[in-house]
């Protein structure tokens, strides 16, 4: 037999109490023998009776345990690889303290909530990159999203296709540990200013796979300036300054192709929680089982059995003193 906890600091006390209090009365017992007659054979009696049941019961705390059980445990999951636009129209401040800042805290509110599910990162602008591959990691996945800024990709402009077609070839190869499509999940962040040719090609591709995708826009319609990193705001060919807006549309479209869904972070809405709330939805698929042994806590015997006993020494009374 074995146990699930050792002695500690509350089976110490209660013992060491039990030990004070049933000395003073033998103590007292003994004293009164002195002056009239006092059975001390009954005395002990009880004395054993109620040490064997008070034991009982500190064993029962102790979680006494024996025997064997085996259990399949089932580890259920699913593979998101969230894609994050670095294009320098991600400094706008138009969402505080900027879009890129906004969205990397809104991350690590997913990253938290799937920690239990496998999780990369791609960054894109004109072309896409893999910052973390897929992991469990939940420690990696929050350092590798701090360090997202829009200095690591070439900024040339904005194009989903590349980073579609990177985070389906991830999800899609032998690496992945869950083999239905429907099982993972591709969430693609940006301002929705895209400028490239291949995304419906990419965007085809996701559907016939059954990948599910989401959308997140990130701005607002009214928009805001773009600010370099010497202090200047970023100008067009003419000298004009360049104004950043939210473009919807094509995220939208893009989502609703594909049979997900788009959500928006905005300056009065923010629906990363239903964001979170739709993917905790999608059913994961079992990508691993084990078994493993359990062995039985059986408290209640001990703990039955000391009732019993005190049952028995308050129901029947014994005679000590004889008059």
């Amino acid at each position: 037999m074995n146990f699930l906890k050792s002695i500690g600091y509350l089976e110490l006390c209660i013992i060491i109490s039990f030990l004070i209090l049933y000395s003073a009365y033998i103590f007292r017992i003994i004293n009164i023998r002195k002056k009239i007659d006092v059975s001390l054979k009954n005395v002990f009696f009880k004395l054993i009776l109620r040490t064997f049941y008070f034991s009982l019961m500190i064993i029962s705390l102790l979680g006494p345990t024996f025997g064997i059980d085996k259990e399949e445990i089932k580890v259920i999951g699913k593979d998101i690889m969230i894609s994050v636009d670095l294009s320098e129209s991600m400094n706008a401040n138009d969402i505080q303290p900027s879009r890129l800042e906004k969205i990397k805290f809104e991350m690590k509110k997913i990253i938290d909530e799937f920690s239990s599910d496998r999780i990369g990162i791609v960054m894109f602008s004109s072309e896409a990159f893999v910052q973390c591959p897929m992991t469990y990691d939940k420690n990696a996945l929050n350092l590798f999203t701090e360090t997202l800024n829009t200095g690591l990709v070439p900024n040339s402009g904005t194009d989903f296709g590349p980073a579609l077609e990177l985070s389906l070839s991830k999800l899609s190869n032998d690496d992945s540990k869950a083999q239905d499509s429907k099982s993972k999940i591709i969430i693609l962040i940006s301002d929705g200013e895209d400028f490239g040719d291949d995304t419906n090609s990419s965007i085809t591709k996701i559907k016939d796979s059954s990948i599910k995708l989401f959308t997140v826009g990130i701005g607002t319609e009214k928009g805001s300036k773009i600010l370099n990193r010497d202090g200047s705001y970023k100008k067009d060919t003419k000298g004009n300054e360049v104004v950043t807006r939210l473009d919807s549309k094509s995220l939208q479209e893009s989502a609703e192709n594909t049979g997900g869904k788009y959500f928006e972070i905005s300056d009065n809405t923010n629906q990363v929680e239903e964001l979170i709330s739709e993917i905790k939805n999608i059913k994961g698929e079992i990508i691993d089982s084990k078994v493993i042994d359990l062995t039985n806590n059986k408290y209640f015997y001990f703990l039955f059995s000391a009732l019993i006993l005190m049952l028995i020494d308050f129901t029947f009374s014994i005679k000590i003193i004889s008059i």
